[in-house]
């Protein structure tokens, strides 16, 4: 399957997406809208660009909902499949497709289209899935009656974006949001082939498209009102969407994330806000040890951390680490672990494969902004704090070729619970100033020092990380 980790070039020149919408499962987010008049419920095509977050529940993407037996569904399964159902309505009853394609990468960005035309004679022509472009290959397909009318485009039927009618909420990151009422159109009609990279798809204009008596397209360009209909029909309402869930993680330029499928987690840590948000309560003594999603082998990158709770304990209830390829289990391991800062009950430190490096350093409380300036090549670190310096800057980093620098997130420990916001460029908390790299790319509540890059793609493509 061709892959989609954005555009990896500030040169490029082809079709930037600006926003996303970043869902959170635990606000119960949605968006809907019920058409007054009914469109063409036989022909018909859905597409929708889709980060994960939390991986391994059942997730809603879209929901024709006109009654508890009279719907049509496009989600995620808990198995990670992109599936499609149907109760009632002229499909034929209980009709579904499961893909054998799997999405469980929490750190890529899909494409999903969804085309139906039961005008087809042929049975497998009328409804059909393409991830990243390619039409996927099904584990299960229940052919859909010829020439049914089904729910989606129907008046009086709710259309939900991000969530089934009962619940089953999305989890996760969307862009460019598009129904095309009345045309079966391919994937190229929504995405292209890169030219000098070609096993990668990257979304192109749509605005030209005819969408039909109901169609619509969401570009999330309007953080006031994210559910506005950019082809200009009747918008959305939103349900548990605020402006701070617009996002700049998009398929074109594709930010670093908390990896909610690596790393040491205790049984009570959990992520939220699209994996930019961590909680352990501290239930279990273990040191969550959590990974992000960009391994980094060159350049000079900043990011922050928000840590909006903290508990007083011995060992580190928050921890900022650099270290090697292979990745300690234990951020105290000496054999990798390059360095840390540690939040302890007697003294706040930083320390150096698991020896103190600098002591002493001024006690930290919940709200505090850490900044971490990362320096691979010259094998350097500076730690900030609500925007001063925090220590004296590191050096004698490994600075090997072979060396690639993960940024990981240790918290707590028995009885020692923390919550911490990561910010790699792409805040899921409320920035009171807003600052950007020296690229324009990023928002950071202090200015990045000069020369340092927030962690997204089309910087990788422009520092050599």
């Amino acid at each position: 399957m061709p892959l989609i980790l954005g555009t990896n070039s500030i040169k490029d020149t082809g079709y930037d997406v600006a926003n996303s919408v970043r869902f959170n499962d635990n606000d119960s987010p949605s968006m809907y809208k019920t058409p007054g008049s009914s469109g063409n419920r036989r022909t018909w095509t859905f597409s929708t660009w889709f980060k994960r977050g939390n991986i391994g529940s059942s997730q809603w993407i879209l929901d024709a909902y006109g009654g508890s037996s009279d719907e049509f569904h496009i989600y995620i399964s808990s198995g990670n499949a992109i599936g499609i159902y149907t109760i009632g309505g002229g499909f034929g009853d209980n009709k579904s497709i499961s893909t054998s394609n799997l999405v469980r990468d929490c750190s890529a960005w899909y494409h999903l289209v969804v085309r139906c035309d039961t005008t087809q004679g042929t049975a497998s022509n009328r409804l059909r899935i393409y991830l990243n472009g390619t039409e996927c290959s099904y584990g299960t397909y229940n052919n859909f009656d010829e020439n049914g009318e089904g729910q989606v485009s129907e008046s009086g039927t709710k259309h939900w974006i991000g969530r089934r009618n009962a619940g089953d909420y999305f989890d996760g990151y969307l862009a460019e949001t598009v129904l095309v009422d009345g045309s079966s159109l391919a994937p190229t009609s929504f995405g292209e082939y890169d030219s000098d990279t070609p096993t990668i798809w990257k979304p192109i204009d749509v605005s030209g498209l005819t969408f039909g008596t109901n169609g619509f397209y969401l570009d999330y360009e309007d953080s006031s009102n994210l559910g506005n209909d950019a082809n200009g029909g009747t918008d959305f309402t939103e349900a548990n969407l605020a402006a701070t869930d617009q996002a700049t993680d998009t398929p074109t330029n594709n930010f670093c994330t908390l990896n909610s499928l690596t790393g040491k987690k205790g049984n009570n840590t959990t992520f939220s806000e699209g994996n930019l948000k961590s909680v352990d309560t501290g239930a279990t003594d273990i040191d969550p040890n959590l990974y992000a999603t960009f391994g980094l082998s060159a350049g000079t990158w900043y990011f922050e951390m928000k840590a909006e709770a903290i508990t007083a304990g011995r060992s580190a209830s928050i921890a900022l680490l650099v270290h090697d390829g292979k990745g300690p289990e234990s951020y105290a391991d000496a054999t990798t672990c390059n360095l840390y800062y540690e939040k302890n009950s007697s003294t706040n430190k930083i320390r150096k494969f698991a020896s103190d490096i600098e002591t002493g350093l001024a006690d930290n409380a919940a709200d505090d902004i850490f900044g971490v300036a990362l320096d691979i090549d010259n094998g350097t670190v500076q730690f900030y704090k609500n925007g001063s310096t925090y220590g004296s800057q590191v050096t004698g980093l490994s600075s090997s070729g072979k060396t690639t620098f993960i940024s990981m997130f240790g918290e707590g420990g028995a009885g020692r619970a923390a919550t911490c916001n990561v910010n790699f460029g792409n805040p899921a908390f409320t920035i009171s100033s807003g600052n950007a790299d020296g690229n324009g790319y990023g928002n950071f509540e202090y200015a990045p020092p000069s020369g340092y890059l927030a962690l997204c793609t089309k910087n990788l493509g422009s520092d050599g990380g």
